[in-house]
């Protein structure tokens, strides 16, 4: 899995996307916003360490989620 920090624009807030292998797009989520239902994606109980590498990403880099 590969994640992704996008750049908002104006009143467009910053998102995350979230791609499988392939680079196909699995989910896309408000960077400022809880993260729920994780679970879809086979990262239950992994929000903390989801929320620290979020915090970390540079925009525009795509990167090889492990967690």
């Amino acid at each position: 899995m590969y994640i992704i920090k996008v750049k908002g624009k104006a009143k467009i807030p910053d998102y995350i996307q979230l791609r499988d292998e392939n680079f196909v797009l699995i989910a896309y989520f408000r960077a400022d916003r809880p993260l729920k239902n994780l679970d879809r994606y086979g990262l239950e109980n992994k929000e903390e360490a989801l929320a620290a590498v979020i915090a970390g990403l540079d925009f525009g880099k795509l990167q090889k989620l492990e967690i």
